[in-house]
């Protein structure tokens, strides 16, 4: 029994490291987010100092921008959802090297979560409107109106972005992720949230994406890190 218990091979106990999918999804959601944001920028009514608007015409306004809402609600939404799968992948990353008992990772993980959902409500109207405003007849001028900032600025409210990039900023000086990720995380997260504070939070919307896609591709074509 001794002799063929011998020649039996070792158990390999090598772990395999992790694809890298997740961080392609990533540079996905940060290519679709800052076209959310340009799509909304392009929907937006024109505001003259010299003409007051009114919410009639306002309504006459928007009716023009059907196909720019209509791709806005799909970069968006999309935007959403890889968003989510680039997060699993940050936190198990994060995990893999963050020190033990860290918080980091799972305060990087929350506020990418929570960005995806400001998302989604940032797109809920659009269904009503972007129909309704082919039979401008039957809107209330009123309700489009208030349609037309609230996809001017909740789609926009990425500041917690900022946090989850904060978060992996300080989580990569101790070790978790490349320093060089890291450094991108504190500058673009931390600018990220200091906007996102600001009275005009806003434009975080300008920020956030752009720090979502820099660190994915850092993620997916320059971290070196060997172990799992």
């Amino acid at each position: 029994m001794s002799t063929q218990l011998s020649t039996q091979p070792a158990a390999d106990h090598t772990v395999s490291r992790p694809g890298r999918a997740w961080a392609y999804v990533g540079v996905l959601a940060g290519v679709t987010g800052i076209a959310s944001i340009q799509l909304s920028m392009s929907a937006s009514p024109t505001y003259d100092p010299g003409a007051p608007p009114t919410a009639e015409s306002i309504l006459g306004e928007m009716g023009q921008f059907i196909p720019q809402l209509i791709g806005f609600h799909v970069t968006t939404v999309l935007t959403a959802l890889l968003m989510i799968v680039f997060t699993a992948g940050l936190k198990r990353r994060l995990d893999r090297q963050a020190p033990a008992g860290s918080i980091l990772p799972t305060v990087a993980m929350l506020g990418l979560a929570g960005t995806a959902s400001v998302l989604v409500l940032g797109s809920g109207l659009n269904t009503e409107f972007v129909f309704g405003l082919s039979q401008p007849e039957l809107m209330v001028a009123s309700d489009v109106s208030f349609y037309s900032h609230w996809v001017a600025t909740i789609p926009w409210l990425w500041v917690l972005a900022g946090l989850s990039g904060f978060a992996l900023g300080l989580a990569a000086l101790r070790g978790a992720a490349p320093r060089w990720i890291g450094v991108v995380g504190l500058v673009l997260g931390g600018l990220t949230m200091l906007t996102g504070l600001s009275p005009l939070q806003y434009l975080a919307g300008f920020v956030g994406p752009v720090w979502l896609l820099v660190t994915a591709i850092g993620f997916a074509v320059g971290d070196r890190t060997k172990t799992a």
